[in-house]
């Protein structure tokens, strides 16, 4: 059976939230740590380090912590939102986990070891083009000559990605928010809280803003009825599993979030939680004393894609639990605006996509198959 959460991580994410003793141990590589992300931005603003601007706007959805703040959900919703104010969004993801030597678009019928376990949950989850790819500047152009209708592009944890310019900038957190305030390795932080942005995205159920958080909105995720795994076709309301033995089992960033939200809505549960992109090469519930006793094993849809690797028949004890993220409609509105604006006065995607079309045929010629 694999291991769950290596406690080692459990350990330091406690440690993140104060600044205790592994905190202060550690400030002087944090100062480092400091200096050496400072001088990658400078040297990005000062044109040391070549970026590429998109004919297009970019929107970045990321976050200056680390682990999971639900950016694969506001990505979801963001898409879907943009999309109901007629404009035509595209998406561009790293594809962590995936071996990929192009730019590649996920295809809803694709496997997560291909192409991530994100970018394929948003392409299942939205009517809009996901494309992945580690260099999202080529990602994106490749992206414009199958898709040149494409009008803005939403960048899936981009924040540090400088070699992509962008237009709109996300900073996303969840109900730890910056932890003790500190940079990496003596907090959680990637960049200084003071790092400028357009906006910050707060997935919290109970977060209300104030007049003194200005471009700061909220985010929460509603559960939605269970799917079983084994036959999606089946959904069950999750009150149907109140009174039973439940295992909760998640591979994400933050797993209490998930398992605390079944707890809301009246369940019982045991836990299991999972290192983030768990890939489910092994079946984590075989000879786990829970899983072995659970009536009903409940998982994230992160989970579900990978799940698929699991050998038939599957479990039919496994149900997936599906959020619904609900996005402060003023956030849509701003970034709608920033949209339309840069639209206005920028160029035509013509020149951009021409320029990704002949790259693409030359990659093409050069490995003598098709490019992705």
């Amino acid at each position: 059976m694999p291991a769950p959460r290596h406690a080692l991580t459990d350990f330091i994410t406690r440690q993140w939230q104060h600044r205790g003793w592994f905190a202060w141990l550690m400030l002087p590589f944090s100062w480092l740590f400091g200096a050496i992300a400072a001088l990658r931005r400078l040297a990005y603003r000062r044109g040391w380090f070549a970026s590429t601007r998109l004919p297009m706007p970019v929107i970045v959805v990321g976050n200056v912590t680390v682990g999971g703040t639900g950016k694969t959900p506001a990505v979801i919703a963001l898409a879907h939102a943009l999309a109901a104010v007629g404009l035509r969004p595209g998406v561009v993801s790293r594809g962590y986990g995936a071996t990929l030597t192009r730019p590649r678009r996920v295809q809803p019928g694709a496997r997560a070891d291909e192409v991530g376990d994100e970018p394929l949950l948003i392409a299942r989850s939205t009517d809009v083009p996901v494309w992945v790819y580690p260099d999202r500047a080529l990602c994106a152009q490749a992206m414009l000559v199958s898709h040149p209708g494409i009008n803005v592009l939403l960048l899936d944890d981009g924040l540090q990605h400088y070699r992509l310019q962008r237009d709109f900038e996300i900073v996303l957190f969840d109900g730890r928010m910056g932890g003790n305030g500190w940079l990496l390795p003596a907090g959680p932080l990637r960049e200084p809280l003071s790092r400028p942005r357009d906006a910050t995205l707060i997935n919290d159920p109970f977060f209300r803003p104030s007049p003194d958080q200005p471009d700061t909105f909220g985010m929460r995720l509603e559960l939605d009825d269970a799917w079983q795994l084994a036959d999606p076709a089946l959904v069950r309301p999750l009150s149907t599993f109140a009174g039973r033995k439940v295992l909760a089992a998640a591979g994400i960033g933050n797993p209490g979030r998930f398992f605390a939200s079944l707890r809301e809505a009246g369940l019982t549960v045991e836990t299991l939680p999972l290192p983030d992109h768990y890939d489910f090469a092994d079946n984590p519930f075989i000879g786990h004393a829970a899983a072995e006793a659970a009536e009903v094993i409940l998982i994230t849809e992160k989970d579900a894609v990978k799940c698929e690797r699991l050998p038939a028949p599957l479990d039919p004890r496994i149900w997936v639990v599906p959020t619904l993220p609900v996005i402060d409609p003023g956030l849509i509105e701003k970034i709608r605006r920033t949209v339309v604006a840069r639209c206005q006065a920028a160029p035509t995607a013509a020149a951009g996509a021409a320029a990704a079309a002949a790259a693409n045929e030359q990659k093409e010629r050069q490995d003598g198959q098709p490019a992705a």
